[in-house]
Order: C-alpha cells, then structure tokens, then sequence
C-alpha cells in the first residue's frame, strides 16, 4: 500500500483520523510535527518564538522526505501544503486525502487550544479564516476530498478504506 497522507486545516481530524487508519489497516501512523519535534527536541511552538515560521517549515519539509512511504498513514501538520515542493512529493509517493472542515466547525474544535502559534493573540476566527482561504486550493490539489464537518472518525476512516480499496 502507497502511503496515505491527510491533510487540512488544523482541527481539521487528521492526528485522530489517522489514528483510526493505523489501528484499522495494521500499519503504522506517523505524524508529521511528532517527527519535527523528536528531531529538533523543541515543541512547535518553541521553534515559532525562536527561529519562526521560515525554519519550521524548513523542518517540517525535511522531515516529511524521511518518512516511509509505503504501508503508514501520514497526519501532516496544517500548513505543510504552502510549499509546492510538499505538494507534489506527497501526490508522487502516497495518496493524498484532504480532511475539509468548516471554518466555524474548527473554531469550536480549537476552543480553548493555546498549543497552535499561528492562532496566538486576538481574534481567532478572523486569523482561521485568512489562513483557511489562503490555503484551500492548495488542500484541493489532493487526490480525494473528505468533509470531516459533524462526521465521526469511523465514518471518515471507511469512506478513506473506500479510496483506497
């Protein structure tokens, strides 16, 4: 099997979908901000304060070309798919699924989450849906779209083992 790699938006599903997959299909789950902060022993938010965005998503790209990529199933971290390169290393090695939410839907999900930087300070619906918009065309170049609005983890899990097939 080609690996499978979830996509979108912060709380958008993709840590506990692929969780499900990985139980499901008996292959390993792999997360890519885990793999960032086992390598850089910094939590996401620490490599934001001290080196910034630019470094992290550095990280983030080497880490997603060390990773299997046969038999796992890959929870990418929100933003993974603003660099092209990314992009189309994950349709060339995998399937790529985007895991789409509504906007308000992951504000609810979010509430009370202080772990996400890009979220920091004030006015949280305004900043999820500047980043929402900016980077849905990019999850749209996925191979498969799930909307994972008001759905249960099983339901997204079988109608991706349906894809996959």
């Amino acid at each position: 099997m080609k690996a499978i790699y979830l996509t979108g938006f912060m709380g958008s599903g993709k840590t506990t979908v692929a969780e499900k997959l990985s139980f499901e299909l008996a292959v390993p789950a792999i997360d890519t901000d885990h793999q960032v902060e086992e390598v850089t022993g910094k939590a996401i938010p620490d490599i934001f304060s001290s080196e910034g965005e630019e470094a992290f998503r550095k990280y983030e790209t080497e880490s997603l070309k060390t990773i299997p990529n046969k038999n796992v199933v890959i929870s990418t971290g929100g933003g993974i798919i603003l660099k092209k390169q990314n992009r189309e290393f994950m349709r060339k090695h995998g399937t790529v699924i985007y895991l789409h939410c509504e906007p308000e839907e992951i504000l609810k999900r979010l509430e009370g989450d202080s772990s996400r930087p890009l979220l920091s300070g004030e006015n949280r619906q305004a900043k999820i849906q500047s980043i929402f918009s900016e980077r849905l065309p990019l999850y749209r170049e996925a191979h498969f779209e799930i909307d994972t609005t008001n759905r249960s983890v099983s339901e997204i899990a079988n109608e991706i083992q349906g894809f996959i097939g």
